[in-house]
């Protein structure tokens, strides 16, 4: 079984727990790091995830996975939040995230530019638009969702 294959399985696995426990599912990660293979779920959910619902969502995908064993060999499976930077993977994470400070990186460049970190003003018709600052200028760029290679939030200091 192949890593996109793995990570599709896990996906059907974990979302009945997540839905049961009212957690919305971020990311799932299989790699390599050295020697040993990591299977890694990102859950949140408003307000943020703590450990109690880390470990419960562990417990119970760890006993699925065991019975539907789709990897072979070991691994450590790891169940935890995205972090202050999360990751903006689907539409309806950039819906959700909007008037919220954002960084991008496009496939190619937009205005010459492939990166972008501002406000998240609008997300409409498939396209970010966000607004972000050249020296003292506030400038806005809109970018179709197909062109965006990541995303994520950006913590402001």
């Amino acid at each position: 079984m192949g890593r996109q294959d793995i990570i599709n399985m896990t996906e059907e696995i974990v979302t009945p727990i997540l839905q049961e426990e009212n957690l919305d599912l971020v990311d799932i990660e299989y790699v390599k790091e050295g020697k040993d293979f990591f299977l890694r779920i990102f859950i949140d959910k408003e307000g943020g995830v703590g450990l109690n619902e880390c470990e419960l969502v562990s417990e119970k995908l760890s006993e699925q996975l065991d019975q539907h064993d789709p990897i072979k060999g070991a691994y450590f499976l790891e169940v935890s939040s995205p972090g202050a930077e999360r990751p903006l993977k689907t539409k309806a994470d950039f819906e959700k995230h909007v008037n919220k400070n954002i960084y991008v990186s496009l496939y190619a460049p937009i205005d010459g530019e492939k990166e972008y970190e501002g406000i998240l003003t609008r997300f409409e018709d498939d396209t970010a638009t966000i607004e972000y600052k050249v020296m003292t200028r506030t400038k806005e760029v809109s970018i179709p969702f197909d062109k965006i290679a990541q995303a994520r939030l950006a913590v402001v200091f």
